[in-house]
């Protein structure tokens, strides 16, 4: 049977669909591509009108496509999932289209081009349809292939022979603006701290700028004066090392900072194309003043009102040193106050807040400076000197728990705000204190209602409880006062003490061994004075011994003393336990309890069991003393306790049962003094009978009652009743206690196999069960054991309900009845009928037919059938056992690549004979193999007993080698090509698999071929003999005596199987062969040298196509032509040599020595050495435009000046003037001009060649 094909892991989806359903992936993914080819579609309008951004887009969409596709094929989203070729295939498409999208590729279409490319190509008209010689190669030319021409390694955007341009413009008037956004700048109180005054400048680049410096207080100025290098490396150090300095020095600063950068981040951002920013560093505080601002031409900068900055130390504020108490108590009427140092240029502002337990509220402060300052027009100039003071702060504690003050922030006369932040200064701007709560204490489970109880000989635990406190109080201080009670004879002192809490505990136990009234006076913390609660005072009591007043008292009847009573007055405090001891005779002594809820109590004693009884008391208990030994009465006694009997086991009318025996026994308990007399009563169904039994001496004892005669013989049911009994003293005592009822049976259960007519057999299927039939008498339910005859140590039970149960079997051969039993009684087995056998309905099977020409081998149980040719019928005959009609389920395999075998089918086919004709499968080769796996009948149909396979040891297995037919064909219908006078062998360097044959069947084969020459009508034929399945032709004896056509023709085919050939393929059973004459080549020009990009033509003799062999500077090359004349653009400089031709797929081959001429490069010129020259110049300079030409002088160039792009980088606008300059013999050549504008060259010719060429063709210059 073939195995089911189970999905592999890897072809799952990647993202689990309990994730994310495939639905949803699908939709997710081609939503995200619709989205990427939209901006692409955007990207493609970009591309049009930016004149060099084609190479940057082509690169991006080449990688976004590619990451597209191949993330999609390993996403493996059904429906979107496919092969690698088609993968590969939609790369390939994609990058083709971003190709001719974005420039990488470019279709001739005959359309005309734009006025830029007709200039320089114009010369090469009509050119793009012949055929070239290969460009000088370079590595990056791969790569450039690979990404079709979207990632290049040189100028696609521009002439290669025409580079450069010179843009001259006109510079505007430049400004400088120190502090453009007005800022206030301060510098924090470290070492290293500087700040960075910023510049605008506008239309221009600053080299040099001056300023002067004046320090706060002081009159002395100072020049400064910076250079370019200077301004880079502030430049360098704001932009690098800003973040790092301010980690390492000015933490405490750090939001302050953080505004300020983006401050900057802000400005760098609103600044026009025009604009620059630059930074001047300053590390100490003062006035600076801007001088002047010098560009790269000296020139100097306007300058914009105000010219200075002002820079003064940041304002700081701090608590003081002074001594603060960290903890204080509630209703404390004293606040808490505190002083701030504040250093800044005045007027300060201070915010600070007040956090109490997380409730966090701010505050300000505003206009702090010094009580004597004035505002005169002096003090308004000092004002800009700092200033240190001291400002208090009053708090009121008006809230429990923790109080924290902070300094968050203070901003000095400038406007400069420093905000204050943590780190490691929290200690200057933070100040921390808690309020705590007062204590009280009490006593706990003990009051003025509820005293204490004190054993005697013990202590007493008073509790007292701490409440209404802070761990942070703890722990607590506890004042106790005692007063002692009044005695008998004994003298106890007062006395005062201290208690105190244990750590993380607020309760402390006080050990009363004194009865008194303690008293609590008082409690203090660790920082708190406490309350006292009530209850404040407990009393301890001392609680007394418990004891006991016993009287005893005889109980008398009939037998004589048959017990005590004893009644009991109790002392003490309810409920009590009283221990007594009691000991019969010589028996070990027992101790009892009784508990009494009262202060009074009786206790009654009176044995069942006769003899010499001693009670004694031993203990009592109350609710606070346990077993205190109690020295009461002791009393012994002769016990005669009163007759009485019962059955054993009664509380209830119990039925006994009998099958046999004219007596039926009974258990008597008896209690009293022996020995007994005992009066029994017998009922029946028709008369009442007394029996007596005298002399009972033992007890329990077992009495044996006769049944009555009307039962003895039939069976039936009577009472037995328990009358009277007597004792030893003659005390005599009625009984009414529950009988007993028996139950006689006379007729015992028995068991037998149920048969129709003697048969006790049954055959049933393999794999179903089978119920044997039984027949039971007696009263059920039946117990009933049997064996299975072939394990006969083993016996099973069956538990049956009705006299004609059934036992259930699974398995075949005989079962036994051994035993039985009803619900009172066993029984006896009918031992003829005891036995039942249970067989099975045989299973159907198949062999093969003796008459059958087959060997067998035993190694595998198979049997090998003669071989058989492809598509020849054959069949086996197989002889069936068991139930028509037959279905029969077999698996055909055969050899696999891997040694093994391979299942093809299981097929079931169906038989209504026993002998039944089996068709073996003859259109396939190879050996296959038959194995009869299931086999099914009426009774074993294979639609119930799909499980039921035959074991691979009992299964029939055949094989056969079924032969193939012998078959030739041509591997293709390629046309071959011959010279004059070769003979027909094997070309394998020129050949395209012409007159390749492949056979199939048994080698070695006979192949008849047959050779037609048409021009002459003759035919040659010849058999070979082929050893392999592939055959390259190869008749040496057969040689081409005349061009033209000629047939080749499979005859016949036969190999060593002797089958019949197969029917030849008409399409594939010839091939035509070409013979042909050698080639030769003519040039149509006489010239000897040529410029690179002209045409060459020849030509070609002979049949196409035609293969050209040519040499360019050494290094030879091969072109393919299918018309004649042949045309060649020239791509490279230098000799190029005509070789060899050939013709008929490089056939026929000659060699040619007298073709060579020159091909020369083409002139080159460039504006500013190849690059984008910008030149910003003033009124009244001139700039030096500089022209470079490479090639063979003398030049002549032309050049022309355009508008300049007003961007940067665009294309020049329209064309105001253009000079042709001739004659130059020297390759640099330079025009000055003062006008503005964009100077490129159109055209250059040197003494061989033009570029770009003439538009009528190709022209060859004179020589100079």
């Amino acid at each position: 049977m073939a195995a089911k094909q189970v999905p592999s892991a890897g072809l799952q989806p990647l993202i689990p669909d309990r994730l994310l359903d495939v639905p949803s992936q699908r939709l997710y993914y081609l939503s995200l591509g619709l989205l990427l080819q939209s901006i692409k579609a955007f990207d493609i309008f970009q591309n049009i009108f930016t004149s060099d951004a084609t190479a940057y887009y082509g690169r991006k969409w080449l990688i976004v496509d590619f990451l597209y596709i191949a993330i999609l094929s390993q996403l493996r989203i059904p429906r979107l999932k496919y092969s690698k070729a088609v993968v590969l295939l939609q790369i390939l498409a994609i990058w083709f289209l971003d190709g001719l999208l974005f420039g990488g590729i470019s279709l001739n279409l005959g359309l005309i081009g734009s006025p830029e490319t007709g200039s320089v190509s114009s010369g090469f008209s009509n050119r793009q349809e012949f055929p070239s010689t290969p460009e000088p190669f370079r590595l990056s030319d791969i790569f450039v292939t690979l990404t079709l021409g979207l990632f290049s390694f040189h100028t696609t955007t521009r002439d290669a022979h025409l580079l450069g341009q010179h843009t001259v413009r006109m510079s505007p008037i430049s400004t400088a603006h120190i502090n453009p956004h007005s800022q206030t700048f301060c510098l924090p109180p470290v070492s290293s701290a500087h700040v960075l005054v910023p510049i605008l400048v506008n239309n221009t680049t600053p080299t040099n700028v001056r300023y002067s410096f004046t320090p706060l207080g002081s009159g002395r100025v100072e020049y400064i004066e910076l250079g370019a290098k200077e301004l880079k490396a502030i430049e360098q150090a704001r932009v690098e090392g800003r973040q790092i300095v301010r980690a390492r020095d000015v933490d405490r600063y750090r939001e302050y900072d953080d505004e300020d950068d983006e401050e900057e981040t802000d400005t760098a951002a609103s600044l026009q194309k025009s604009q620059t920013l630059v930074h001047l560093r300053l590390a100490k505080p003062g006035t600076m003043k801007l001088d002047r601002v010098l560009d790269s031409s000296n020139v100097a900068a306007r300058l914009v009102h105000p010219v200075e900055v002002t820079v003064v130390p940041c304002p700081t504020a701090q608590y003081t040193d002074d001594v603060l108490q960290d903890v204080h108590c509630a209703g404390d009427t004293s606040g808490v106050d505190l002083t701030i140092d504040i250093r800044g240029i005045p007027p300060l502002s201070l915010r600070w807040s007040k956090d109490v337990n997380g409730r966090k509220e701010h505050f300000l402060v505003e206009g702090i400076e010094d009580s004597s300052h004035s505002h005169t027009a002096q003090d308004v100039t000092r004002a800009r000197i700092p200033q240190k003071l001291k400002v208090p702060l009053s708090l009121s504690l008006d809230a429990l728990g923790k109080h924290t003050y902070t300094l968050e922030s203070v901003i000095d006369g400038m406007g400069n705000v420093v905000h204050l932040n943590g780190g490691n200064h929290d200690m200057e701007i933070t100040r921390s204190l808690s309020v705590l709560r007062r204590p009280s204490v009490s006593f706990k489970a003990c009051g003025p209602g509820t005293p204490t109880s004190l054993l005697i000989g013990s202590e007493a635990p008073v509790a007292l409880t701490v409440g209404d406190s802070d761990a942070l109080d703890g722990p607590w201080n506890i004042d106790v006062r005692f007063e002692p009670a009044s005695m008998d004879g004994k003298r106890v002192k007062p006395w005062d003490k201290k208690l105190q809490t244990k750590e993380n505990k607020n309760d402390v136990v006080l050990n009363a061994t004194v009865p008194g009234e303690y008293t609590i006076t008082g409690i203090k913390g660790k920082y708190c004075d406490g309350d006292v609660l009530a209850p404040e005072t407990c009393r301890v009591v001392e609680r007394a011994m418990p004891t006991a007043e016993i009287e005893w008292k005889r109980i008398h009847e009939c037998s004589g003393d048959t017990g005590v009573s004893a009644s009991l007055v109790m002392h003490g405090t309810p409920p009590f336990q009283v221990y007594y001891r009691a000991q019969r005779d010589t028996e070990r002594p027992r101790d009892l309890v009784k508990t009494f809820p009262s202060s009074r109590g009786e206790l009654t004693l009176q044995p069942e069991h006769s003899g010499h009884y001693y009670y004694t008391f031993v203990q009592l208990s109350d609710a606070h003393y346990k077993q205190v030994a109690l020295d009461g009465p002791s009393i012994d006694q002769v016990v005669h306790p009163l007759a009485a009997a019962d059955f054993v086991g009664g509380r209830g009318k119990r039925v006994v049962s009998t099958c046999e025996g004219a007596t039926v026994g009974v258990e008597v308990d008896l209690r009293g003094t022996p020995p007994w007399n005992l009066e029994l009563q017998v009922v029946g169904p028709r008369s009442t009978d007394a029996l007596a039994i005298t002399d009972i001496k033992t007890s329990p004892t077992r009495i044996l009652v006769p049944i009555p005669s009307a039962l003895d013989k039939e069976g039936g049911t009577f009472d037995v009743d328990l009358v009277s009994v007597v004792d030893s003293y003659g005390c005599k005592r009625p009984i009414s206690v529950p009988g007993v009822s028996v139950n006689v049976r006379r007729v015992k259960p028995t068991v037998k196999f149920y048969s129709k007519h003697g048969q006790r057999e049954i055959t049933i299927l393999e794999d179903n069960g089978a119920d044997l039939p039984l027949r039971l008498t007696g009263d059920g339910p039946w117990k009933v054991k049997y064996r299975h005859m072939g394990d006969s140590h083993q016996l099973r039970t069956a538990q049956l309900q009705s006299p004609n149960d059934h036992i259930h079997v699974t398995q075949k051969g005989v079962y036994e009845i051994v035993e039985v039993s009803d619900s009172q009684c066993s029984g006896s087995v009918i031992e003829s009928e005891s036995n039942y056998t249970v067989d099975w309905v045989p299973r159907p099977s198949a062999r093969l037919d003796p008459a059958t020409p087959s060997t067998f081998e035993s190694y595998n149980r198979s049997h090998i059938l003669l071989p058989i040719c492809q598509g020849q019928d054959d069949h086996v005959d197989l002889q069936l056992t068991g139930r028509p009609p037959f279905q029969i389920m077999y698996n055909i395999a055969r050899n696999d690549e891997a040694g093994g075998t391979t299942v093809l089918d299981q097929p079931t086919f169906s038989s209504i004979q026993p002998h039944t004709r089996f068709q073996l499968h003859t259109s396939t080769i190879g050996r296959k193999y038959y194995e009869v796996k299931q086999i099914g009948d009426s009774a074993y149909p294979l639609a119930k007993h799909k499980n039921a396979v035959i074991p691979r040891s009992d299964r029939l297995v055949f094989e056969q080698e079924v032969l193939p037919r012998p078959s030739a064909m041509f591997k293709n219908d390629n046309r071959m090509s011959f010279c004059l006078n070769d003979a027909l062998t094997s070309r394998e360097a020129l050949s395209n698999d012409g007159g390749v044959i492949q056979l199939d069947g048994t080698p070695p084969f006979q192949l008849a071929l047959s050779v037609r020459n048409l021009a002459a009508s003759q035919v040659y034929k010849e058999t070979v003999e082929v050893h392999d399945k592939t055959w390259r032709l190869h008749l040496p004896s057969y040689q081409f005596t005349s061009i033209g056509p000629h047939q080749i023709t499979i005859e016949s085919v036969a190999d060593s199987s002797h089958c019949e050939q197969t029917e030849l393929n008409p399409l594939r059973r010839s091939i035509w062969v070409e013979v042909a004459e050698s080639a030769a080549i003519i040039p149509f020009d006489k010239r000897v040298d040529f410029c690179a990009g002209d045409v060459t033509q020849f030509q070609l003799e002979g049949k196409p196509p035609w293969s050209i062999g040519y040499r360019i500077n050494g290094k030879s090359y091969t072109q393919e032509a299918k018309t004649s004349p042949f045309s060649l653009v020239q791509q490279q400089a230098g000799e190029f040599t005509i070789t060899s031709v050939s013709q008929q797929q490089k056939l026929c081959k000659a060699t040619v020595t007298d073709l060579r001429f020159t091909v020369h490069p083409l002139p080159s010129a460039q504006v500013g050495h190849g690059k984008r020259i910008y030149q910003d110049i003033h009124e009244g300079d001139q700039a030096e435009i500089v022209f470079t030409l490479i090639g063979e002088p003398p030049f002549t160039f032309t050049y022309q000046r355009a508008e300049p792009s007003p961007k940067k980088g665009g294309k020049p606008g329209k064309v105001l003037e253009t000079h042709t300059v001739s004659g130059v013999t020297t390759h640099d050549y330079s025009i000055f001009s003062a006008l503005e504008g964009t100077w490129t060259v159109t055209s250059i010719s040197d003494r061989y060649c033009r570029y770009p060429s003439q538009p009528d063709g190709m022209v060859e210059k004179p020589r100079q």
